[in-house]
């Protein structure tokens, strides 16, 4: 069974839990999720759980070739329609693991948020691997660290929360090759532990998400050129497929 059976409502719909991070009170991290993403990201791209495709597009300027892909018939039917007008975009339904319905591969897979849900993790990356040219990078975003792991996670159907050595074991057993594997959002990580996990809060606060966004993204952002955090909210990895 794939992880996206066990999500009690939509990844990235529009009231979306997980989403309350991405939406338009946290303008600062959807920059910091773009600025991390793409230096890695060649010229045709496939997005895993592309939800209404606010971060994708933000790709377009530099990509040959778009291709757009949810599980949820309600996010694929909201592609559909942003993208209708472009013959370079491609909208997909599908869930993974599974043989993608790809004739022709791209050069990045970029996924956001989404290996969490999906019990199959290593499955997943290979049927990843298979539409990804050789040589090709598979970008993987995922929340860090079971300490964190709260009712927040069970809400939005988590089936883990990654390290560094659990990511990379799950790339590794898949085939691939780590070129970056690394925690960040160092006080994002302390700050979701007091708020959510120590706080209790069940969802984050739609008003603490916009302090969180002008205050903690930047300073850590910053700290983050300097040093290498030990954790942190997020585990970031950028994986080769073999040649």
């Amino acid at each position: 069974m794939s992880g996206y059976d066990r999500v009690v409502q939509p990844a990235a719909g529009d009231e979306a839990l997980e989403n309350h991070l991405g939406g338009d009170e946290a303008k600062n991290y959807r920059q910091y999720e773009f600025d991390m993403v793409a230096p890695h990201v060649g010229r045709s791209m496939l997005e895993i759980g592309s939800g209404l495709g606010h971060f994708a597009e933000q790709f377009l300027p530099r990509l040959d070739r778009l291709v757009v892909s949810d599980f949820d018939p309600y996010c694929v039917e909201q592609l559909g329609k942003r993208f209708e007008d472009r013959d370079d975009i491609d909208v997909l339904q599908f869930g993974l693991p599974t043989d993608i319905p790809l004739e022709d591969p791209v050069d990045t897979v970029v996924m956001m948020n989404v290996l969490e849900h999906i019990e199959e993790d290593v499955e997943a990356l290979r049927s990843l691997a298979r539409v990804t040219q050789p040589g090709g990078r598979i970008i993987i975003w995922v929340p860090g660290y079971m300490q964190l792991y709260g009712d927040f996670d069970r809400k939005v159907g988590h089936v883990t929360r990654y390290t560094p050595t659990t990511l990379g074991k799950t790339v590794a057993e898949a085939g691939l090759k780590a070129d970056v594997l690394k925690p960040i959002n160092f006080l994002g990580g302390i700050a979701w532990w007091a708020a959510v996990r120590r706080g209790g809060v069940g969802y984050p606060d739609p008003r603490l998400v916009k302090i969180y966004d002008r205050t903690v993204v930047p300073t850590t952002r910053f700290i983050e050129r300097f040093i290498r955090p030990p954790f942190g909210q997020t585990v970031f990895c950028v994986a080769r497929v073999p040649h």
